[in-house]
């Protein structure tokens, strides 16, 4: 949000500096994220006065003047503007200066006249939208003098960022009541004198509110007899200081009292409606309106809309119509002021991506009780600005009346809480100065009644977050609270967060990266991949065309990531994410399938470059040996299958447990590694988390005593027919269930040219826990496993 400072200035007389104010507006949680000078670019234009209008003697439209800007100055300027005169005080751009539009001064000969310097109109200056003629200031005015201070022109605004919760700051007011109690100052409120004219005229009109919840209050009153035409000066530059762009009297006027007080306005033209009737009521589907940007507009059924008594003049809370917009000639102004359900307006605007002044207030809400009083002053400044007549009587309801919210506050409670010995009395000053209204008839339990503007405050820890917040987040001192944990509390952690905290620290132990990519990808993405359009979730208003659709699997996101890194140089990738995918669900409430999943992704060489680590790339052993690993870790053995017909990876291999799947492992094919920019083989394994957190909860950690007696190791070469797989082989080995066996690893493999038999070397330890082996007893058993392993399997010994 823009903050003119002289306006606030206006509503609490600060004295401190603009660093100092910044400052404590960034400590009191409004972020001061950058100071402005609006108009930065007319620091050189100044105060002339033209001494001599003479005509161009070789151009009818031309006149040289001579112009005195102060000091001994006086420049001689071509003008075009017919209403240029001797006389009369107008700005001028001496050479040098630059024009909004990064227009520059220069001197320069025009039909053979010097010109030095440029007398400028309000367009010229930015200033407003007239043309046709140059820009003459108040006769009074020293030649010489800045037109910045001439005109009394903003030359500081802060741009604050307002987090959601406040929406009571999204004004000038709203801030200076922040500022008044931070600095014990008095405080400014804008009222307006709605005096009605004493003459025949009242407003007559009937409002129907269809729903409370979605409008608790509607209220308008009216004014008649207005001119449209230009706002005065002063407000044209004070919007243009903040941003608006200003339009004529009226619009302005609830422009100017919108970013003055947070409340939305919108003024109709009293004669363009039908009837003496005002409802407010849902639009019907497929529903159509005009809005005031000239669009034509679809309409989903529940999205509210203003109607008079035969149509829809305006989308409630968003934008008003076009049938029924002030224009030239209008002379009754029908001004409304209404309070709409948040959630409401918020849903129109982000589906219709028509986000406006009064829907980024309306979204987070707005003050009921204080809307009145924005009226009023909307009205009085209309009746003043406009030459017009505020008509009798405002039409008023309220279905769901502003209910007072009162909390309980413990001032010993929020020492507690705040680790701080803060004065009951800071504490009392504090939530008075904020506009809270506190009885302390129980010194205890004091009672405070929160004010109207002030939505975020909703329980006691607020008013605590209020004391802190005032005090000085900065200025409370570091104190860790004292937490008691037994080794039985510790040892009963098993959340879901605590489970995806395992799987990171596996994966970084084991030297991956952890890759974070956008929850969007593109629908282009998706169809590279081929997967299945059925099940997409699309985005109604996305970011970019790359970003259109919800992720239905985090292959694309780490392709992406892939392809950047390949841009950068950096050509082995070994990573890992955690993520949910998405997936089309009509059964579901939110009408989406959120699936969380772990990726692997493998590229590139398998070692460091150079010597004497060997030139080798990734293969489907390592990315295979990273899943069997996790798999293993979780106390499952996983089974690998071969799965026909993948959209993307070719081989691509099925890990299960069992009857149950876990995943899928393989090699992203040719046409999709070239697609992404891939010079190596890609491998990617994609796992359901679910399944490995149900591996998890069944897999029960025991401490054993470490081996105190050392291991014998035998080796054993198996000659292999084709079709028999290791795997078998060491499944065979070990359901001999011979107990001085501890652990196997197969060491080697090797296969002759002229032989379609392998070679496998087994590495079998065998272990007593009560005392050491001799040879004898670990040949036994030895010669007993390898008697039993030909009995089972086609193999024989080399």
């Amino acid at each position: 949000m823009l903050l003119s400072l002289k306006w606030l200035h206006e509503l609490t007389p600060f004295t401190v500096s603009v660093e100092d104010l910044a400052h404590k507006l960034t400590m009191l949680g409004l972020e001061v994220e950058e100071i402005q000078n609006p108009f930065a670019e007319l620091e050189s234009v100044v105060v002339g006065h033209v001494l001599t209008c003479e005509p161009h003697p070789d151009a009818d439209t031309l006149s040289v003047c001579s112009v005195d800007l102060g000091g001994g100055v006086q420049p001689t300027i071509v003008c075009g503007a017919p209403n240029v005169a001797a006389g009369q005080k107008v700005a001028v751009a001496p050479v040098g200066t630059t024009l909004p539009g990064d227009f520059k001064i220069k001197k320069a000969k025009i039909r053979g006249q010097r010109s030095e310097g440029m007398i400028c109109s309000e367009k010229e200056l930015g200033l407003g939208e007239g043309a046709d003629g140059i820009m003459v200031l108040d006769a009074d005015l020293e030649p010489g003098t800045s037109l910045i201070e001439a005109l009394d022109l903003e030359t500081t605004v802060f741009d604050i960022g307002i987090t959601p919760n406040r929406a009571d700051c999204l004004s000038v007011l709203g801030v200076a009541r922040e500022v008044a109690a931070a600095y014990d100052l008095p405080l400014h409120i804008p009222q307006g004198d709605t005096t009605p004219y004493e003459g025949e005229s009242s407003l007559d009109i009937d409002l129907e509110i269809s729903d409370g919840r979605l409008c608790p209050l509607y209220q308008a009153m009216g004014i008649e007899q207005i001119t449209l035409k230009p706002s005065p000066a002063w407000m044209r530059y004070r919007l243009l200081a903040v941003g608006q762009r200003p339009i004529n009297n009226i619009v302005d006027i609830t422009n100017y009292v919108l970013l003055e007080q947070g409340q939305p306005l919108h003024a109709f033209d009293r004669d363009r409606l039908e009837g003496d009737r005002i409802q407010v009521a849902p639009a019907e589907e497929g529903q159509t309106i005009t809005t005031l940007d000239g669009q034509e507009r679809a309409l989903q059924a529940g999205e509210l809309l203003i109607w008079d008594a035969a149509k829809p003049v305006a989308l409630a809370g968003v934008m008003g119509g076009a049938n029924s917009e002030m224009q030239t000639g209008s002379s009754r102004v029908l001004l409304e002021c209404a309070v709409f359900h948040p959630g409401t307006i918020r849903k129109t605007a982000r589906r219709l991506a028509l986000s406006s002044e009064s829907s980024y207030r309306f979204e987070r809400g707005v003050d009921q009780p204080g809307s009145s009083r924005a009226m009023y002053r909307a009205a009085a400044l209309m009746a003043e600005y406009g030459a017009g007549r505020i008509v009798k009587g405002v039409a008023s309801s309220e279905p769901l009346p502003w209910e007072p919210v009162r909390l309980p506050f413990r001032p010993e409670r929020t020492k507690r809480f705040l680790a701080l010995d803060v004065d009951d009395s800071f504490c009392f000053q504090t939530l008075t100065g904020l506009g809270c209204v506190v009885e302390t008839a129980d010194p205890s339990v004091w009672q405070v009644d929160v004010p109207s503007y002030r939505l975020d405050l909703e329980r006691e820890v607020d008013l605590t977050e209020e004391i802190a917040r005032v005090y000085g987040m900065d200025q409370i001192p570091a104190s860790l609270p004292r937490v008691s944990k037994s080794l039985e509390s510790d040892a009963l952690r098993d959340t879901h967060f605590d489970f995806l905290q395992q799987l990171k620290t596996w994966a970084s132990g084991l030297g991956l990266n952890e890759a974070v990519n956008y929850s969007f990808v593109g629908a282009n993405d998706l169809n590279c991949l081929g997967l299945p359009e059925n099940d997409r979730l699309f985005v109604c208003n996305p970011l970019s065309a790359e970003q259109d659709t919800m992720r239905s699997a985090l292959a694309p996101g780490l392709l992406q990531t892939l392809r950047h890194n390949l841009g950068q140089g950096n050509t082995t990738l070994r990573l890992f994410e955690i993520a949910h995918t998405f997936h089309a669900d009509p059964h579901s409430e939110t009408t989406a399938e959120e699936i969380p999943r772990l990726a692997l992704m493998l590229t590139g060489r398998r070692h460091e470059q150079g010597w004497p680590y060997p030139d080798e790339e990734l293969d489907y052993t390592d990315i295979k040996g990273l899943v069997e690993h996790l798999v293993a870790w979780l106390g499952q053995r996983p089974e690998f299958t071969l799965q026909e017909g993948h959209s993307y990876l070719e081989p691509c291999v099925r890990v299960s447990v069992g009857e149950q799947e876990v995943g899928i492992i393989g090699r992203v094919n040719d046409e999709v590694a070239r697609a992404y920019r891939a010079k190596s083989d890609v491998w990617l394994a994609e796992l359901d988390i679910p399944v490995l957190e149900s591996f998890a909860a069944d897999h029960e950690v025991v401490f054993r005593d470490l081996p105190k007696f050392p291991p014998v190791h035998r080796d054993m070469t198996v000659i292999v027919p084709p079709g028999v797989k290791l795997q078998s082989i060491l499944d065979t080995v070990r359901s001999a269930q011979e107990q001085l066996l501890q652990d196997m690893l197969l060491v080697d493999i090797y296969q002759p040219e002229d032989s379609d038999e392998q070679k496998f070397t087994l590495r079998l330890t065998y272990r007593h826990p009560k005392k050491t082996l001799k040879d004898k007893e670990v040949d036994k058993v030895h010669t007993r496993l390898g008697e039993y392993l030909l009995s089972q399997l086609p193999v024989r010994f080399s």
